[in-house]
């Protein structure tokens, strides 16, 4: 990006612009420095995700560049001033054509003169394996993004979110007028003054309550899931199951404890994978086992592996796409 297009932007957009450009490179690995960059001021976040949001919307632009400047037409760009179309344009073009200073300058320009919003009114937080985000809503209540997990938020209606993979947990400032809502594979959890986690897996629901109770489903089976409780079910809404939780273990992956009583250890092998970044799968065999048992995510990779086989009595075997835990 020019210094020039950087003139008369505030720092935390122009910020946001180089994080987004830098990301795109598939050897970037500052990950750690851009978490703290996020968390350091709010308007950091805000900045951020509008940004990827605008960046998400250009994967609906079409496909020719003769759908966007038709042959022999001009076309208003930089302030006004008409460009003519460019014919030895190739046919077909992809959207990553725009990395680097043209994305840049499009999305910079677009800062400046307060076009930064789309017309779409969905945004997306998407999180790498092994590196986690929080967000911060306007009415104040958290979204805390585990890694290896996808959410998409609402501008126009902050009171919902959908979770498309991965994890989260929630802090919800509750309003009676206005619950809270969580989409995740089909089904609705609506809080009643809570915090809670939710992680979707290989098409089954996990939600565990920490404060207050969510109903799964209100307008369907409406199932209350009280504080101290996880609920499991299938994305089809069958094969349900309702079993305790230490309140104090909700979430305990964003303090680097995870502690379980009872749960899938497929369910166990994803949890520690978005956290950790450890590629970590297990066998269909192995899959079901009901694993109790704490882990410290701070540990080495192969120490927190092999604890984890321990365990939960299995076998840990390294290979060249990561770990597989089998029976």
């Amino acid at each position: 990006m020019t210094h020039d297009r950087q003139a008369g932007m505030n720092p935390a957009d122009a910020a946001a612009i180089d994080w987004l450009m830098r990301q795109r490179d598939p050897a970037f690995n500052a990950w750690e420095a851009f978490t703290d960059w996020l968390e350091r001021d709010p308007a950091h976040a805000t900045a951020y995700h509008q940004l990827a949001a605008m960046d998400a919307d250009l994967d609906t632009l079409p496909a020719r560049p003769e759908d966007i400047w038709p042959e022999g037409a001009a076309v208003a760009r930089d302030g006004g001033r008409a460009a003519p179309a460019t014919p030895s344009m190739p046919r077909r073009f992809s959207r990553r054509l725009w990395v680097g200073g043209a994305l840049a300058a499009s999305i910079a320009g677009m800062v400046g003169i307060g076009l930064f919003q789309t017309s779409s009114d969905s945004y997306r937080v998407k999180t790498p394996l092994g590196r986690s985000q929080v967000v911060t809503l306007v009415d104040g209540s958290e979204i805390a993004v585990n890694g290896g997990s996808s959410v998409k938020l609402s501008r126009s209606d902050p009171r919902r979110i959908e979770l498309e993979e991965g994890q989260v947990l929630v802090s919800v400032v509750h309003k009676d007028a206005a619950p809270f809502r969580v989409s995740v594979g089909g089904a609705e959890l609506v809080d009643v003054g809570t915090v809670f986690d939710v992680a979707r897996n290989d098409g089954r629901i996990n939600v565990a309550v920490s404060e207050g109770a969510v109903v799964y489903n209100p307008r369907g089976a409406a199932i209350r899931v009280d504080a101290g409780y996880r609920f499991t079910v299938r994305d089809d809404g069958s094969a349900t199951d309702l079993s305790a939780v230490s309140p104090a273990a909700v979430g305990g992956w964003r303090a680097g404890q995870l502690v379980y009583d009872g749960v899938h250890l497929d369910d166990v092998a994803a949890e520690v994978a978005r956290t950790t970044g450890i590629a970590l799968r297990t066998t269909p065999a192995a899959a079901g086992i009901r694993f109790r048992g704490a882990l410290r995510t701070d540990l080495p990779e192969e120490r927190l592996v092999n604890d984890l086989a321990a365990l939960s009595g299995t076998s840990a075997t390294k290979e060249s796409g990561g770990w597989t835990l089998s029976r």
